[in-house]
C-alpha cells in the first residue's frame, strides 16, 4: 500500500536556466511550456528578468526560471543582469547549464563554472542544438565538460526541435523534491501580462532592426484599458538612448513603428485570445542603462533579488 502511494506523491520545484547569452534559453521555456513566452532573438542579451514558465502535469508542477545569460558586464545594467542570474542558484532545486554544442568551449564557459564552484544545488549540464552537429562530436563535448565540474547529469536536447526535451522533463522530475502545487494548473508564467506584452514588443524591434538598435531599448507599457466592444487598447513607450534610434524605430513616414506594432500585435492576441488595438511610440531617454533611477523606474529593481 504505502509503496503505491509514494508512487503517487506530488513532486514539485524550482529550476533555474544559466548559460552564455544565445544559448537557447529561452527557446527551451518556450518549448516546454507551448506558449510564447519567453523573448527570442539571435541577438545576445534578450532576457532581462526572470522569466517563469509554469510546467503542470498529473503528478508534478516545474517553475523554471530564465535568467538573463551570464557574461561580463560591461555598465549597471550589465552589472544587474548578472547579479539576477547568480542570485538564483541557491534558492531553485536544479540548475541547468545550457550550452550550445556548435560553439567552442572559451572563457565565457570558464567564468560560468567559475561561478558555479560555490553551488550546492544540482547542476544538469544541458548540451542544446544538438541538431546542428555531427554525433560524434557529442562525445568530446561530454569529455571535455564533465572533468571541470560535477555534474548531476548530462543532458543533449535540441530545444528548438524537441529533441530529447520528455526525456530531460523527466529527469528533472525525479530530482524534485515532494511539494505542493504553486500555481494553479492553467497558469503558465508568475509575470504579470503587462511585462510579457512588453517584452513581445521589444522582441519585434530587436528582430526588425537587426543590428541598428543595440540592447538600450527598453518597452514600458502605460496603460491597458477594455473598449466598449472588448477589444484591449493597450499604449505602450519604446525607450531608446539616442535621437538617430529613435529616427530607426519610427521608420520611413512611420513604416517602421507600423510593422513592429503589427507583429506584436498577432503575438499578443494569440496570448490574451481577445482582440487587441496596439499603439506604440518612440522616447529618448539619454543613457538610461547606467542611471540607477532610470533602472528602477522601468522596472530593474535590485532589490527584489
Amino acid at each position: 500500500m504505502n509503496s503505491n502511494n509514494n508512487e503517487h506523491q506530488y513532486k514539485s520545484g524550482f529550476i533555474t536556466i544559466i548559460g552564455r547569452p544565445n544559448v537557447g534559453k529561452s527557446t527551451f521555456i518556450n518549448q516546454v511550456i507551448g506558449q510564447k513566452i519567453a523573448i527570442m532573438s539571435d541577438k545576445a542579451q534578450t532576457t532581462r528578468n526572470k522569466i517563469q514558465g509554469v510546467l503542470t502535469t498529473n503528478d508534478a508542477q516545474m517553475i523554471f526560471i530564465d535568467t538573463p545569460g551570464i557574461h561580463k558586464p560591461k555598465h549597471r545594467l550589465g552589472e544587474f543582469m548578472i547579479k539576477v542570474a547568480t542570485n538564483t542558484l541557491n534558492e531553485v532545486d536544479i540548475v541547468l547549464y545550457m550550452v550550445n554544442a556548435s560553439e567552442s568551449f572559451g572563457r565565457g564557459e570558464e567564468f560560468i563554472l567559475e561561478k558555479l564552484q560555490s553551488v550546492k544545488t544540482n547542476v544538469f549540464l544541458i548540451i542544446n542544438k544538438i541538431d546542428l552537429i555531427h554525433p560524434d562530436e557529442l562525445i568530446t563535448i561530454i569529455d571535455q565538460y564533465k572533468d571541470k565540474y560535477p555534474f548531476a547529469e548530462i543532458v543533449p536536447i535540441s530545444a528548438l526541435q524537441g529533441n530529447n526535451v520528455d526525456r530531460l522533463l523527466d529527469t528533472i522530475k525525479n530530482y524534485l523534491p515532494e511539494g505542493p502545487q504553486y500555481y494553479p494548473s492553467d497558469q503558465i508564467t508568475d509575470h504579470p501580462e503587462r511585462f510579457i506584452i512588453s517584452e513581445l514588443i521589444r522582441e519585434k524591434v530587436l528582430h526588425l532592426t537587426r543590428e541598428e538598435i543595440p540592447h538600450s531599448v527598453a518597452v514600458i507599457i502605460e496603460k491597458i484599458e477594455t473598449r466598449k466592444n472588448g477589444t484591449l487598447h493597450i499604449m505602450a513607450a519604446i525607450i531608446v538612448e539616442r535621437d538617430s534610434q529613435k529616427g530607426i524605430i519610427i521608420g520611413k513616414q512611420g513604416s517602421m513603428l507600423k510593422e513592429i506594432g503589427k507583429r506584436a500585435r498577432v503575438d499578443i492576441e494569440n496570448l490574451l485570445g481577445s482582440k487587441v488595438f496596439l499603439e506604440l511610440w518612440v522616447k529618448v531617454q539619454k543613457d538610461w542603462r547606467n542611471k540607477a533611477t532610470v533602472l528602477r523606474e522601468f522596472g530593474y529593481r535590485e532589490d527584489e533579488y
